[in-house]
């Protein structure tokens, strides 16, 4: 038990991130270092990519945007961050004996973030990855000679079976050992032809994984300090580190970015449904609480694994017709970029109408215009793009064409005994918000840190935005007269068959008297 604060329970002790290069991580990262500056070390896993070193890659994300208040505020601070050669798929997470030593003899807080958030991914690379990279942090944490919370960060959506998710772990719909050991040794033709057997429910191989490493972790809840937390649709930054921070198109920001540079014009999406996301900030705070927490928590509970649905839930009522209604007016007022075409798309519930959509305004404008791209001996790009977001919304409609209902109680339930400065540095639902301004800030969010497109060029987008509206109107004007046109002329070549038909049937017996003259 303690009766420290969030703040002063960090002082001095050691944590090791797994996920830390990625979106969260890098957030989490932020977090720690501004708000708990008297955390020891940050030891991030981290494998070489590219062409860089671990330690080179760690320098080039201290150098991020992300960072800049604390680069700002308390420079000498970022020197805690430390890159730890490793990689999730390889036994003991191929760690030196150096490392894993520091790890082992310092840490005492784990948040294991790491995933593969490839939603297509084939089978073997997401148990890979999600479920035997979950065992082997799990392994190391074993040996942690000082370890008080270990962190598992899950998804909202591993349990798309249950209309309600409560915040408690489910049984597994397999043994993870066994499924973990038949990757292993099974050729990629026998795994393609059991994984639609093997996943069930589940919409694909991420969400599957990650089912089987909750199971895994409940599994170690009587040897270290557990507990899971499952994010749903993390979205960017409500207000910290700055509003609107974001550096990853997957998920929404990459729907947001397509649409409103004109590349996607129909999505399966229910509008009813209510659309439920997290900001990166709010989740981060969720995070930073659940490992303080389990250390409030009795240990000598058997098998206790408390669990934590972090998203909206019933604090800020959304639906998808709302985001999408809110979300196009802004990029109207706020449009991105050298866009390809005016963005006036929508979201659908009719498969047949979307899909011919897509057909018609997506599939053949992109082979089009890379017919162009070759006549004009360029590279061409579009056909690519379109096959990348095909298989994108086809993994993304499966989350928007249902409704889901998370429990949040516990999530809730952290910031009871919070004294008032961590109530205001750790905010959950404890802070006004305001959809409207949030939307604005998610679009500038996307525009500047994704896209990369200062808020300096906004005139020129506008300028550039009213052009391809006209060019969209002119388009839609001369289509429609084609139509027309083409109606009169099959009318009128009906009409001469169909004279013609009657004046051949005058001339026969008995039919012909019939005909009217």
């Amino acid at each position: 038990m303690t009766n420290q604060s969030v703040c002063e329970w960090y002082n001095d002790r050691s944590v090791f991130i797994t996920g830390g290069t990625g979106y969260m991580g890098k957030v989490l990262t932020e977090k720690l270092l501004r708000d708990c500056g008297n955390v020891k070390n940050i030891y991030i896993l981290c494998r070489p990519k590219r062409g860089f070193t671990p330690a080179a890659r760690i320098e080039q994300i201290r150098k991020l945007a992300v960072f800049d208040r604390v680069r700002t505020e308390f420079p000498d601070r970022l020197k805690k961050i430390k890159s730890m050669e490793g990689d999730l798929g390889l036994p003991g997470l191929g760690l030196s004996n150096e490392n894993k030593s520091i790890l082992v003899n310092e840490v005492s807080i784990v948040f294991n973030g790491a995933a593969s958030l490839r939603l297509e991914s084939g089978l073997k690379d997401a148990i890979r990855y999600n479920t035997t990279g979950t065992k082997h942090v799990l392994d190391l944490a074993v040996e942690m000679k000082n370890l008080e919370s270990f962190v598992h960060l899950s998804t909202a959506f591993c349990h798309c079976e249950y209309d309600t998710l409560d915040e408690t772990i489910y049984p597994s719909p397999a043994n993870p050992e066994d499924v973990m050991r038949a990757v292993e040794w099974m050729d990629d033709h026998t795994l393609e032809i059991i994984t639609p057997r093997l996943l069930g429910p589940h919409p694909n191989c991420y969400t599957y994984s990650k089912r089987l490493a909750e199971s895994l972790v409940s599994e170690y809840a009587n040897r270290i300090p557990i507990s899971v937390a499952r994010p749903s649709i993390v979205t960017p930054s409500f207000k910290e580190p700055v509003p609107g921070w974001v550096d990853s198109l997957n998920g929404p920001v990459g729907v947001i970015v397509a649409g409103g540079k004109g590349v996607i014009r129909s999505m399966l999406c229910s509008p009813d449904y209510e659309a439920e996301v997290v900001p990166v900030d709010i989740a981060i705070n969720a995070l930073v609480l659940i490992a303080w927490k389990r250390t409030t928590i009795d240990n000598t509970i058997e098998d206790m694994v408390p669990c934590y649905n972090i998203s909206k839930g019933d604090i800020v009522r959304l639906t998808w017709g709302e985001v999408l209604a809110k979300g196009k007016r802004y990029a109207y007022e706020y449009p991105f970029d050298a866009g390809l075409w005016y963005p006036n798309g929508s979201i659908r519930t009719n498969k047949f109408v979307h899909y011919f959509i897509v057909f018609m305004l997506q599939i053949v404008p992109a082979y089009l215009i890379d017919g162009i791209m070759i006549l004009a001996r360029q590279k061409t790009f579009m056909v690519r793009v379109q096959k990348r977001i095909a298989v994108g919304m086809e993994v993304l409609q499966y989350f928007t064409m249902r409704g889901w209902n998370f429990k949040i109680e516990n999530t809730k339930g952290l910031l009871h005994n919070l004294n008032k400065e961590d109530l205001e540095k750790f905010y959950i639902q404890n802070t006004e918000v305001d959809v409207e301004k949030y939307m604005i800030n998610v679009l500038l969010g996307a525009r500047q840190y994704c896209m990369k497109e200062p808020l300096a060029n906004l005139d020129r987008a506008r300028f550039h935005l009213k052009l391809l509206y006209w060019l969209n109107l002119a388009t839609q004007l001369f289509f429609g007269v084609l139509l027309l046109w083409l109606f009169v002329r099959v009318f009128d070549s009906f009409k001469f068959l169909l004279d013609s038909t009657t004046h051949s049937f005058t001339n026969v017996p008995i039919i012909g008297s019939l005909i009217p003259k």
